[in-house]
C-alpha cells in the first residue's frame, strides 16, 4: 500500500530542428536551448508559487468565513483534493461513505479538513491511546504515534498481554480481560476528570469495546479501524464467521497451535508468514511488511471465542467512529458494513486504496482522519 507523498512523472522529448540555428555548432544550440529552458522553469515556477499563493489566501478565508459563522463542516473523505494548475474543471468530492444516510447522520461538507489554527486547549481531550489488532503490538503504530506527537497530541500506545514486548506467553491466555489488562490498568491509573480517544484496530476493537464498558467516563471516543465493532453477546468468532468465503485469504493464512495437546482446543492462532503480505499488506511498503513479518506475535485464541457483554448505559454512552478500509483483504468491506450496519457508530469514514493495516499503507491520511475526529464537537444539547 503505497503511500506516495508525491508523484513525478517524465516525458521523453522529441528532439526537433531549430529553425535559426545552424548544426555546425551544437554546443551554442545547447547553451542556448539550456538558457531558454531556465527562463521557461522560472517563469512557470512564479506562475504556480502566484497560484498556490491565491489558493492559500482562498482556503483561509473560507476558513476565516466558518468560524465566524460558528460552524466548521467537515470532509467526509479521508483525503484531500487540491486543485491542479491548468485544469478546467474543479469538483467537490463526493461523501466517501457507501451507507445510507439517515436525517440523523448529518453530510459532513467537502474540502474542510483543514489544520489551520487547530486549537488543541478547544479540544475535548488531546490524548489518543493506540491499541493494536491480533498478532500486532504497539511497534506497528510508529508512524501514527510521529504524526500524532508532531501535531502537539498526547499518544500512548498499549502492548496488550502476549503482544508484541509483553512477556507473557500467548498461549496462557484464558480470557478477554487478560488478554486486555495492560489496556484496562492504563484506564484505570488516569485521573479524574482525564479523557482519551481510545482507537482500535482489528481485534483491538472488541478490546476497546470491554475498555468501554469499563471505563465508559474516561473514554472521550472511541474509533474503530477496520476493528471487529460488536454488538453485546457477539464474540470475534462469531463475526468473522460471517465470511462465507471458504477459500478467503484468512482462512488459509491461519494456523493452530495446540500448547495443551491436540485433543484440547487451540491456544492460539499464528498466521503463515508466505500469506502476510496478501493478508494484511496489500498495499503496505515493502519495509513495513517486513517489520511486521519478524515482530508479529501468534493471536490467543480464547478471548475471540469470548462473548461481550456490552450495556447502554456505558458502552452504549461512547461516541463511537468508524473508518473504512476498502482493499482490506482480511476483513472486507462487506463485512465491516455489515457490523456498521448491525451497531452503527455515529460517522463512517473511508480511508481510499487502504488495506488491512492504514498505519502502514496510507499513514497520513489515517492521521488526518484522526485529528478531524478529535475535533468533532459535542452534539448533545447541554
Amino acid at each position: 500500500m503505497g503511500n506516495h507523498f508525491a508523484c513525478f512523472s517524465y516525458k521523453e522529448v522529441k528532439k526537433e530542428h531549430l529553425k535559426g540555428y545552424s548544426n555546425t555548432n551544437p554546443s551554442a544550440a545547447a547553451g542556448s536551448s539550456n538558457r531558454w529552458n531556465k527562463v521557461r522553469s522560472s517563469s512557470k515556477e512564479k506562475r504556480e508559487d502566484s497560484l498556490t499563493q491565491e489558493q492559500a489566501l482562498a482556503a483561509a478565508l473560507l476558513f476565516h468565513q466558518h468560524q465566524q459563522n460558528g460552524t466548521l463542516p467537515f470532509d467526509r473523505s479521508a483525503s484531500l483534493r487540491c486543485p491542479v494548475p491548468g485544469s478546467k474543471k474543479q469538483s467537490l468530492p463526493r461523501s466517501t461513505s457507501s451507507r445510507p444516510r439517515s436525517v440523523t447522520d448529518p453530510l459532513i461538507q467537502p474540502n474542510q479538513l483543514v489544520y489551520q489554527d487547530l486549537k488543541l486547549d478547544d479540544l475535548e481531550t488531546k490524548h489518543f491511546v493506540l491499541v493494536h489488532g491480533g498478532g500486532f503490538g504497539a511497534w506497528c503504530w510508529y508512524k501514527t504515534i510521529a504524526l500524532l506527537e508532531e501535531s502537539g497530541f498526547k499518544v500512548d500506545a498499549v502492548d496488550l498481554s502476549g503482544s508484541g514486548i509483553h512477556s507473557s506467553d500467548t498461549n496462557s491466555i484464558t480470557s478477554l480481560s487478560q488478554y486486555v489488562k495492560p489496556l484496562t490498568s492504563f484506564l484505570e491509573k488516569l485521573g479524574n476528570g482525564e479523557k482519551v480517544i481510545l482507537v482500535g484496530h482489528d481485534f483491538g476493537g472488541a478490546c476497546i469495546s470491554h475498555a468501554m464498558e469499563l471505563f465508559p467516563l474516561k473514554v472521550a471516543k472511541a474509533v474503530f479501524i477496520a476493528a471487529a465493532m460488536l454488538t453485546s453477546g457477539q464474540s470475534a468468532l462469531d463475526m468473522v464467521s460471517q465470511q462465507t468465503d471458504s477459500k478467503d485469504l484468512m482462512r488459509s493464512a491461519q494456523i493452530f497451535l495446540y500448547a495443551n495437546g491436540t485433543d484440547c482446543p487451540p491456544t492460539a492462532i499464528d498466521l503463515e508468514k508466505t500469506l502476510l503480505r496478501d493478508l494484511l499488506f496489500n498495499q503496505s511498503p515493502a519495509k513495513d511488511v517486513a517489520l511486521a513479518s519478524v515482530s508479529m506475535r501468534p493471536i490467543p485464541f480464547a478471548p475471540a471465542l469470548e462473548k461481550l457483554s456490552l450495556s447502554d448505559i456505558n458502552y452504549g454512552s461512547v461516541r463511537r467512529f468508524y473508518i473504512e478500509t476498502p482493499e482490506d483483504n482480511a476483513l472486507p468491506l462487506s463485512l465491516q458494513q455489515s457490523m456498521i450496519n448491525s451497531n452503527p457508530p455515529e460517522k463512517v469514514f473511508r480511508l481510499k486504496g487502504s488495506d488491512h493495516s492504514p498505519f502502514f499503507s496510507k499513514p497520513q491520511a489515517l492521521h488526518k482522519l484522526l485529528v478531524e475526529i478529535s475535533k468533532i464537537p459535542s452534539t448533545k444539547v447541554p
